[in-house]
């Protein structure tokens, strides 16, 4: 296992001496985030990024994300400048040491939640989906309106962005993700670099707008579009496992025996009984998932790739970005740690 820690650059409150901190602590995940997505990363940020995190003595070689253009993942005249400038960044983050990249091919939004700081009875506050909150809101009508959606879309531009994706459909999207993989695998095969997409969050449709890679049917459809090991997966349990239609062990089991699961994010959730959910603590107990098995079938079959402690609570006063305060996902690693020399000392 080589364990990592999500990092928003030099702007992050929580610096690199912090995380380093944190007992078994690795590897650095982070990304260039003042290049629009389309855009070629610099090396000199990609160098500096490098740089700072081995004089805090971690490694930076796990880049989450690259974005996807929303002209690639529409199948727009224009995607192909799109796909070279994505294909001339995994040679720069290759440059510098980056051996595998998360990425996600959802529409317009990478993640939706109702509300980000649902206080718990404890006094924690987390990150949840109400569908009762869901209802009666229509973007087309009423533009923005959930914490967390990118404001930068104006309402008629998104407007016409759902209603393109209304046009595309899953099908098309499809179609559009196996041109994007059939130009971009054989880049990262030749650089070395993993690629490991991010499933949907939530794993279904949200406001029409669809969403593919959801279920074990459409995973295995996905890693056949190209049918080679650097094309693989970012596994969340959180995205995945707010669903009770996936089995999470089971899937877990099959895809790191095949060796597809290059990037696992490790959290757990409550589900509701109308298919809301909260993000909660990383302890079995205080969600849905069996957090022991998750980590025991890691090490039952051999896995050595990249964990993080994904979104955690933010407790004992901390304020930031929602989901990634230090405290709790420091816990989070540590109760991961916990769990995986345990495995590892009964196998």
């Amino acid at each position: 296992m080589k364990l990592s820690f999500r990092w928003y650059g030099k702007s992050d409150p929580i610096s690199l001496e912090y995380i380093s901190q944190i007992p078994g602590m690795r590897s650095v995940v982070s990304a260039v985030y003042d290049v629009k997505p389309g855009e070629v990363w610099p090396r000199e940020s990609l160098k500096s990024m490098r740089d700072a995190c081995e004089d805090a003595g971690l490694v930076f070689d796990i880049v989450e994300s690259i974005p996807v253009h929303e002209d690639i993942k529409l199948g727009l005249p224009s995607r192909d400048k799109y796909i070279d400038a994505y294909c001339e960044n995994i040679r720069r983050v290759s440059e510098i040491g980056v051996k595998c990249v998360c990425y996600n091919f959802m529409p317009v939004f990478d993640w939706t939640r109702t509300q980000l700081d649902k206080k718990a009875a404890d006094g924690s506050t987390s990150l949840v989906m109400y569908m009762e909150q869901l209802k009666g809101i229509d973007p087309l009508r009423d533009g923005l309106d959930l914490p967390g959606w990118d404001a930068s879309y104006e309402k008629e531009e998104l407007k016409q962005l759902l209603l393109s994706y209304a046009e595309v459909g899953e099908e098309g999207l499809w179609e559009n993700l196996r041109y994007f993989l059939e130009r971009v695998i054989p880049v990262a095969r030749e650089c070395d670099v993993l690629m490991a997409i991010h499933p949907d969050d939530p794993p279904y449709p949200i406001f029409g707008l669809p969403r593919i890679i959801t279920t074990e049917e459409n995973l295995d459809r996905f890693l056949a579009l190209v049918d080679d090991r650097y094309n693989g997966l970012t596994f969340c349990t959180g995205s995945l496992g707010c669903a009770d239609f996936n089995d999470i062990p089971g899937m877990i089991d099959k895809y790191s025996k095949a060796g597809r699961i290059h990037f696992m994010h490790i959290r757990n959730i409550r589900n509701l009984p109308d298919g809301s959910f909260e993000e909660s603590g990383h302890l079995s107990a205080c969600g849905s998932l069996d957090m022991a098995k998750i980590v025991k079938t890691l090490v039952n079959n051999g896995f050595d790739g990249y964990v993080r402690p994904d979104h955690g609570r933010m407790i004992w006063g901390e304020t930031g970005k929602p989901g990634y305060g230090l405290y709790d996902r420091a816990l989070g690693a540590a109760y991961i740690n916990g769990l995986w020399e345990m495995a590892q000392s009964n196998r």
